[in-house]
């Protein structure tokens, strides 16, 4: 089985991206250097965590977007906290019956992302 292993963001303003996800998720960006403006984005604790890192770049075109889901513990707290650091939230929360709950967010660079929680008794 095939599983997801890095995801890269475009951004206008990579700095500007890179705060947003350190102050969002607490994922830490780490300039790569270089002749391109990338940034790595360490989103675990340690290597043998579970999960993906990824990584931010500047923006080639228009048509370039993402959208993955990150899993957090309340949506309704970092449906908050996207819109206090200057996200938007474009689909509200939203149950998948007995399996959780999603919402559809764009961070400061106006990328796509989703928000997922857990929860068996989501109607």
């Amino acid at each position: 089985m095939s599983s997801v292993v890095h995801f890269e963001i475009p951004a206008d303003d990579v700095e500007r991206a890179s705060k947003f996800y350190n102050m969002l998720f607490n994922w830490k960006p780490e300039k790569v250097p270089g002749p391109y403006e990338y940034w790595m984005l360490h989103t675990k604790k340690t290597e043998s965590d579970f999960g993906i890192n990824g990584g931010i770049s500047r923006r080639k075109s228009e048509s370039e977007h993402i959208i993955d889901y990150i899993e957090v513990d309340s949506i309704e707290n970092y449906l908050r906290k996207v819109e206090s650091l200057g996200g938007k939230v474009v689909e509200k929360k939203t149950a998948i019956h007995k399996m959780g709950w999603f919402a559809i967010c764009l961070d400061t660079e106006k990328n796509t992302f989703g928000l997922w929680e857990t929860d068996e008794n989501a109607k």
